[in-house]
């Protein structure tokens, strides 16, 4: 191979190459070419080991020699397709083979090229393939971003403009992990949007593991976190693997991260940067393949000013940012959220359900919700069992009309127009979209339900 080598531009992301031949040599020197030629190559003497490789992730090109030993190249491609009919498969045929070859081509092949095999045009097969590959896995990722956004609506219920980008940067986030801080106030779901992100993400096989920063006590912190060997200091009877580690090829969730000692920070900065751990009491390195979440109720950027927090660690996190909103963000949700934790604690405690009455549902739309929706659940829940005086939401919220009235800061005009709202959505709802029924039960015109959607911002299509 004595051509001048053709390389892929410098901003070409690297093609991965599988290559399959028995000839060592043949095997070698094909290897060094496409090194040179800017591609990352795995060599496989036998068929059947580099099938362990095949799989729909593959984002490069396989390279077979038709006849080898065990499985031949043509058995070997018919696999592969078995696997993944897209992935691009080019076999090296002797001349006498052609014939052979372009039947294999029409059981699934990508191409084939006849010995001896001339470089450029190797490598320039192999572009083609590959660029046909990259948009198999484009159209894949965006097809996996659309179903998943789809299926997230029944994991982080609600239909606000506020809920609606969260969930779209959820899926957006999710496919390219980086290190990432959940910001939201206590009640807010914050645990619960970690675990959307892992189960959307490339690594929802792996283990999810939480952490609550604040429950842990400072003289345990690096043991919990790092692990430590037996030994490592008294009372360490045996090896323990830390959580961190414990998170090897998942995630790992931080919750409460501004309790989190300062010493300690320093500690998880350096875990971050360098993704290397050492377990207490041992001086082995263990390379860390983890994604980590953090959740913080209180601003990063103030406390890293006001000392309480470290800066540097702070900008680590600071590369993907989420805000989750406050439940009085998010009033449009209120009564769909207290309809399924009321259902669900029905079906939980096999007790009755009584749907809401206008008035109750006005006094959950006008409450302050210090709680969000961690108390929205248990005032549903105590809503079903029945706690109280009365079957009362009111009375459930603490009281009498000026108590609820009090704590809305909302003037009569704007309470006017979310409970309208409100009612407008729970008719889609019940009538699944179909606009005249809903303008039949409402006893609306349709330009004015038209009219009233668009200021509200409400889409019929949500609630087919």
């Amino acid at each position: 191979m004595n051509k001048q080598t053709t390389t892929l531009p410098d901003d070409a992301e690297q093609p991965m190459i599988v290559l399959v031949d028995d000839d060592a040599a043949v095997r070698k020197a094909t290897s060094q070419w496409l090194t040179l030629s800017g591609m990352s190559v795995k060599t496989f003497a036998n068929a059947k080991e580099a099938l362990q490789l095949i799989s729909t992730q593959i984002n490069g090109v396989v390279i077979s020699d038709i006849k080898m030993p065990g499985m031949d190249g043509l058995e070997f491609a018919k696999r592969c397709a078995e696997i993944d009919p897209h992935l691009p498969v080019i076999l090296i045929t002797a001349h006498g083979d052609i014939q052979m070859a372009v039947k294999a081509m029409r059981d699934g092949a990508y191409d084939f090229i006849e010995k001896p095999v001339e470089p450029e045009l190797l490598t320039d097969r192999i572009q083609r393939a590959w660029e046909k590959r990259q948009l198999i896995q484009e159209n894949r990722k965006l097809r996996r971003m659309v179903d998943r956004g789809a299926s997230l609506e029944h994991r982080l219920l609600g239909r606000s403009p506020p809920i609606r980008q969260l969930r779209q940067q959820i899926v957006q986030l999710a496919a390219t992990p980086v290190d990432t801080v959940i910001n939201g106030a206590t009640g807010t779901g914050k645990e619960l949007v970690a675990q959307c992100l892992h189960e959307w993400s490339p690594r929802a096989e792996g283990p999810f593991v939480a952490v609550n920063c604040g429950a842990i006590p400072e003289t345990l912190f690096e043991s919990e976190l790092f692990g430590h060997e037996k030994g490592a200091f008294t009372g360490a009877t045996e090896k323990r693997i830390g959580k961190i580690e414990y998170a090897m090829g998942g995630t790992l969730f931080l919750d409460e991260i501004e309790s989190m000692p300062l010493k300690f920070q320093i500690k998880l900065l350096r875990v971050l940067q360098e993704r290397k751990l050492e377990r207490l009491g041992s001086n082995k390195v263990i390379d860390l393949n983890i994604w980590v979440i953090a959740a913080t109720k209180v601003n990063l950027e103030n406390a890293s000013a006001a000392g309480d927090f470290r800066e540097d660690l702070y900008y680590r996190f600071n590369v993907a940012e989420l805000f989750i909103p406050r439940l009085n963000e998010r009033q449009q949700d209120i009564p769909l959220l207290f309809d399924h934790f009321a259902q669900k604690a029905a079906y939980q405690f096999e007790r009755p359900y009584m749907p809401p009455t206008d008035d109750d549902l006005a006094s959950l739309i006008e409450y302050t919700w210090q709680g969000n929706v961690r108390q929205l659940k248990n005032i549903a829940e105590r809503y079903v069992l029945g706690v109280g005086t009365t079957r009362s939401i009111r009375s459930l919220l603490g009281g009498n009309d000026a108590t609820i009235n009090a704590s809305s800061s909302s003037g009569l005009n704007e309470r006017v127009q979310q409970f309208e709202a409100q009612l407008i959505i729970q008719s889609l709802q019940k009538h699944k979209g179909n606009i005249s029924e809903v303008m039949e039960d409402l006893a609306l015109p349709r330009r004015t339900l038209n009219n009233k959607m668009i200021q509200y911002e409400i889409k019929r299509k949500d609630y087919h």
